[in-house]
């Protein structure tokens, strides 16, 4: 077993304190209680010093987010903004919505210049990157209003995998929220990354998209979040995207 004590470091409870995990009389019984796991190991000794920098800490599974210059946001990209930081033939793009912010952000992933919804900005890469690597398979959900009206075997048929021109493409989840017989609204969960999928997924099952919103990515949702506006992910929250991440 890896001896996870830095005698220079800093005690573990003042350290989950420094986090947010409550007061360190809190943390010292999340320590006793063995919920709390630094580089893939269970510790309960109180004594415990830790490195606050390079040290990986989790508790009940989740990672416990340290860094305090690293900053997450959520952003509802409206339609009609491509998702870049700065478009070279000047079309709107999000540099507009982080005008105030001091830190060099960049996209998680992308959205279609007309797909609207859920984009996280960080200045973590380690963070972006994983979150975006095929290997880790983070699930997004689309809301999609449809041509047509959608028949019941369509999402066994998703389930099982659409042939598309680089390949097949299968969802995780479909279903049916409403429909009126000329156009339907579905709601597609799929952890593909690949350009365009949902909106080339549906048109090759015969239901063109008219409007698509993506309203989670991984343990974050929309919400309210209005068009256009952002805001700051808890230390809580990008935890839970870590832990999505593999991190």
């Amino acid at each position: 077993m890896t001896d996870v004590h830095d005698p220079d470091g800093v005690r573990l409870q003042k350290v989950l304190a420094g986090a947010g995990l409550g007061s360190r009389r809190a943390c010292e019984e999340l320590i006793a209680r063995g919920r709390v796991q630094v580089d893939g190991q269970v510790v309960r000794e109180l004594g415990i010093r830790v490195d606050p920098v390079h040290a990986v800490i989790h508790v009940d599974g989740e990672r416990v987010v340290l860094d305090t210059g690293m900053v997450t946001l959520a952003l509802n990209k409206p339609f009609g903004v491509v998702s870049s930081m700065r478009d070279e033939q000047g079309k709107p793009d999000l540099s507009q919505f982080v005008a105030n912010r001091s830190e060099r952000l960049f996209h998680v992933g992308r959205l279609d210049e007309e797909t609207e919804g859920l984009l996280l900005l960080t200045n973590d890469g380690t963070l972006s990157n994983q979150l975006t690597h095929p290997s880790h398979g983070v699930v997004k959900t689309y809301m999609a209003q449809v041509e047509g009206k959608v028949q019941p075997g369509l999402a066994k048929k998703l389930l099982a995998g659409v042939e598309l021109e680089d390949g097949l493409a299968t969802v995780d989840r479909f279903q049916l929220v409403q429909t009126n017989g000329r156009e339907s609204l579905v709601e597609i969960d799929l952890h593909s990354g690949r350009n365009r999928v949902v909106r080339r997924v549906l048109e090759e099952v015969g239901h063109p998209v008219i409007r698509l919103v993506r309203t989670r990515f991984g343990p974050i949702r929309l919400g309210e979040l209005r068009p256009g506006r952002t805001r700051v992910l808890s230390t809580v929250e990008v935890g839970s995207l870590m832990t999505a991440a593999g991190l």
